[in-house]
């Protein structure tokens, strides 16, 4: 199975995905209720979850892991070398709150690691994407350019531009990090989008503390590190992928220069 010939067709479903939430969206005909982990879920979710659901198996006949179906055995899921990633919407708050600042989020796993990333964000036609060692890319209506994490080779960093939730408390934030260095911080809404700030370059960093699942991260794990980033656990360790029966990630970063001394800079949350 070639990641890269399956590209096209996963850009396409994405649009498409993306299309089917954004007329909800605008037209407000949504219905809106509470998982059991009381995390909210829309029929905007579950109408791009049933789509990507049947457009994805059509591009590779190969199993379908969402957060909307992701109540599969660990016992049923380790047969799987390789199978589809995906969050139908990644910032469902966001969708909600009308901030515009959600994304369509799909990913290729094969053995263990997400080899193809694409993230779409239908209110401003935005899209990122990557395949393995093919390199990094962003695409904004129709224009598309390769993207690059911020590396600090020649000039001292001065300031550490930090990616945030719009929801967060700001001192929070600023706990998490030990350093000397002034903090800009960024807030954006979606995970993705914040993990995708600095893959091209816009941030340094952006810690997550919270619950999320391995669909919140396996597209963005391999646009980042494509773009030359990392997407690591708080202990900077290699995230996982279908290793466990439980589907959660544990508390994570995405960083753009790995060489930057982020194991002194880090606040392990108690």
């Amino acid at each position: 199975m070639d990641p890269y010939a399956l590209l096209p067709g996963v850009k396409v479903a994405a649009r498409e995905a993306g299309r089917l939430i954004l007329s909800l969206y605008d037209s407000g005909q949504y219905q809106s209720e509470h998982k059991d982990d009381d995390s909210p879920v829309t029929s905007a979710d579950l109408a791009a979850h049933d789509y990507l659901d049947k457009a994805l198996r059509g591009l590779a006949d190969i199993p379908v892991l969402s957060e909307e179906g992701g109540d599969i055995s660990l016992q049923e899921r380790e047969s799987w070398p390789r199978y589809w990633l995906v969050d139908p919407l990644d910032g469902t708050q966001e969708f909600i709150a009308g901030s515009g600042d959600f994304t369509t989020m799909i990913a290729l796993v094969d053995q263990g690691k997400p080899v193809l990333g694409v993230v779409y964000g239908p209110v401003h036609d935005l899209m990122y994407f990557a395949v393995r060692g093919h390199g990094a890319f962003k695409e904004v209506a129709g224009e598309t350019s390769q993207i690059h994490a911020r590396h600090h080779d020649t000039a001292p960093l001065t300031r550490l531009r930090v990616a945030i939730s719009r929801r967060q408390d700001v001192e929070w934030v600023k706990s998490r990090l030990h350093t000397d260095l002034k903090c800009q911080l960024l807030p954006l809404g979606s995970s993705s989008l914040k993990s995708c700030l600095v893959a091209e370059g816009g941030a340094d960093c952006y810690i997550r503390i919270g619950p999320t699942g391995e669909w919140d991260t396996g597209a963005t794990q391999c646009i980042v590190e494509e773009a030359g980033g990392r997407l690591l656990d708080l202990s900077l360790e290699q995230l996982s992928y279908n290793r466990r029966e439980s589907l959660t990630n544990p508390n994570f970063i995405t960083l753009g220069d790995a060489r930057l001394p982020w194991q002194q800079m880090l606040v392990q949350p108690e």
